[in-house]
């Protein structure tokens, strides 16, 4: 198995990407910010600050979304859809500034040497990148098992190959964090 990330003394940690997986992480970064929209207005159009509530109050009907912002409550909606109020903005602003720092310390690849909070804010964007692909690849124990036998020919093949290829980026950060 590859070893991109390795410990720096200090905390840390220094990735070696080649300019090609480089260009896979930017691809699916940039399409994860274009799902998630743009950033939250500083101000409202009342020309208050924006506290980054939600007018979103119910689960989106696209899977991955959902899947990212799931319900806090299943078994309340309005509990849920109140929660989903005051902390939907925020997350999503969240989920897009880890989105938009990976994008800014991955250039094309190379020696990248992150700091210890750019490693954790690489892990949750990674984590992101991988339920979001799982969830639109729809994978399952079975199903994963089923596309890691296909021909490598398959246009199906493709985007299985890259989650897999995230899961050992994003174990392989865990390894080097801890």
């Amino acid at each position: 198995m590859n070893t991109w990330f390795t410990p720096v003394h200090g905390g840390g940690v220094r990735l070696r990407i080649t300019r090609e997986e480089a260009s896979v992480v930017h691809a699916l970064v940039t399409q994860l910010l274009d799902l998630l929209g743009g950033p939250s207005p500083a101000v409202r159009d009342d020309g208050l600050p924006n506290l980054s509530f939600s007018e979103n109050t119910t689960v989106s009907d696209d899977p991955v979304l959902a899947r990212l912002f799931p319900d806090a409550y299943q078994d309340d909606q309005i509990a849920s859809a109140e929660f989903r109020r005051y902390t939907e903005g925020t997350l999503r602003d969240d989920k897009r500034a880890a989105a938009e720092l990976v994008l800014k310390t991955l250039g094309e690849g190379g020696d990248i040497f992150l700091d210890a909070e750019q490693s954790q804010v690489w892990l949750r964007s990674l984590n992101d990148l991988r339920l979001a692909l799982g969830t639109r690849l729809e994978i399952t124990e079975e199903s994963l098992e089923r596309n890691r036998t296909l021909d490598w020919n398959d246009p199906r093949s493709a985007p299985f190959a890259a989650y897999d290829w995230l899961t050992y980026l994003q174990e392989d950060l865990v390894r080097a964090l801890w």
